[in-house]
């Protein structure tokens, strides 16, 4: 058996070799940085993080505070069927450069920090959490890209929450079972349509969700017409809370 100091020794000298043959490289810009999986100074500026002041409902970030439980004017209209949604990023232009890569480009790597920062915004979720669920693809678009991205942000996810604390990550629990096709320049309500009754819960786990807290996953919310389709089909299943957890989330200027 080799040693801990040995063994770690070893590690480290074996991570300065890769890193001066490979250095790493920032996951914006592919800048050399410090530390595989980090940010530079210039794209961690370029980046807007969401925290407090936020809808209590949608999480969309507030320029002042305006109380607890406070909502947006989008919640106010109408509601959403889930209970709580939270995001680690705007999605604008420099959360752009990490999600169209990692959604579209095969850079899966970018899931190992993108799901550290979701950790971290979804602390409270993820503490009343039984189940973490991804949205799924439908069986056409997994072949294509080959990867579920909410998969993989659920993993990692999962895998920053304490051991005392972690929730069931059930990688399958929802099916898309039916072609939807792309929802890219769909209005609100189109969007609505177009996935309505396109989820449901895999036979397998249908036993498990009556009474259950489920966190869905997803790598950007955008009208949440599809986190809706899905919370409403594990509302149908028994489950007692739907929230939200995604890497960004459109953030509309107010009116």
């Amino acid at each position: 058996m080799v040693p801990t100091g040995v063994s770690g020794a070893f590690s480290s000298l074996g991570r300065a070799v890769l890193d001066a043959v490979l250095p790493p490289l920032c996951l914006g810009c592919n800048e050399i940085v410090g530390a595989p999986g980090a940010l530079c100074p210039r794209c961690w500026q370029g980046f807007s993080f969401i925290s407090a002041p936020q809808c209590a409902c949608c999480g969309t970030p507030f320029a002042e505070d305006l109380g607890p439980g406070a909502l947006c004017a989008g919640c106010l209209a109408r509601r959403p069927r889930y209970h709580q949604a939270r995001a680690a990023l705007v999605y604008d232009d420099g959360s752009k450069r990490l999600v169209l890569p990692f959604k579209h480009g095969d850079r899966t790597d970018i899931a190992r920090a993108c799901g550290a920062w979701m950790a971290r915004a979804g602390a409270e979720l993820l503490a009343s959490a039984d189940i973490v669920a991804p949205v799924p693809l439908h069986w056409r678009r997994l072949f294509v890209r080959r990867y579920n991205q909410a998969q993989l942000l659920a993993r990692i996810v999962v895998r920053n929450v304490a051991a005392d604390r972690k929730p069931r990550l059930v990688a399958d629990l929802l099916r898309r079972r039916r072609w939807t096709g792309s929802q890219a320049g769909l209005r609100a309500k189109d969007r609505r349509t177009n996935v309505r009754e396109a989820f449901d819960i895999h036979p397998r786990w249908r036993a498990s969700v009556p009474g259950k807290a489920v966190l869905l996953v997803d790598d950007v919310l955008t009208t949440g017409a599809t986190v809706e389709a899905c919370a409403r089909a594990l509302e149908r299943a028994g489950a007692k809370r739907v929230d939200v957890l995604t890497l960004a989330r459109v953030v509309r200027p107010a009116v």
